[in-house]
Parts: structure tokens; sequence; C-alpha cells
């Protein structure tokens, strides 16, 4: 059990240095963002399950669980709050209005 463990624990700092390269890599700031919560969110994930394989106490593991549950609520809606407002201040909408894009999302 302390091999998977360690091995959920060393995926999930794999995944997080994978969202921190795309953070870097990509052009935009909405698929830098995307990066950042899709990859980070499941690096986490994964991250707290090796913990809660490595502490297999019932103390641990209901409190990896509320992390779990609280972070995977709070970082899709942050993430979808800085999309809007960046997509506001960018004027993306705006823009494709005004080139006959009707398909426009929201």
């Amino acid at each position: 059990m302390t091999l998977l463990g360690f091995g959920l624990c060393l995926l999930g700092a794999l995944l997080v240095l994978v969202a921190a390269w795309g953070v870097v890599r990509l052009p935009d700031a909405l698929s830098r963002q995307h990066a950042a919560t899709k990859a980070g969110t499941l690096a986490l994930a994964v991250f707290v399950l090796g913990v809660a394989v490595l502490r297999a106490e019932p103390a641990w593991i209901g409190r990896l669980a509320l992390l779990l549950v609280l972070l995977l609520v709070t970082l899709p809606l942050a993430s979808h709050a800085l999309a809007r407002a960046a997509t506001r201040e960018s004027g993306a909408f705006e823009n494709r209005a005004a080139k006959g894009d009707e398909t426009r999302g929201g």
C-alpha cells in the first residue's frame, strides 16, 4: 500500500508540473487558465488519494475527503468567474458579434 500511495503522490506531483508547464507555455489567458484548472484539479485529487492510501486512518480520510470536495467545488467556480471576467475584459463577445457570429454561448 505504501508503494501505491507514493506512486499516486508522485503522479499528482507530475500532473501539477504539467499544469505549471501549460500556464507558462500556452498563448492566451483562457488557455493558461484552462490548463491550470483542469490539470491542477486532477493533480490535487490524485495527490489527495495518494495521501489517503498512505494514511488510512478515519480522521485523515475524513479531512482529505472534505479537502477534495472543497477543491472540486471551488476550483471550477473560480475558473469560470475568471474566464468570464477575462472574456468581458477582452471584448471577445463583442468582436464575434461584430463579425456576424451568432453562435456565441452565454
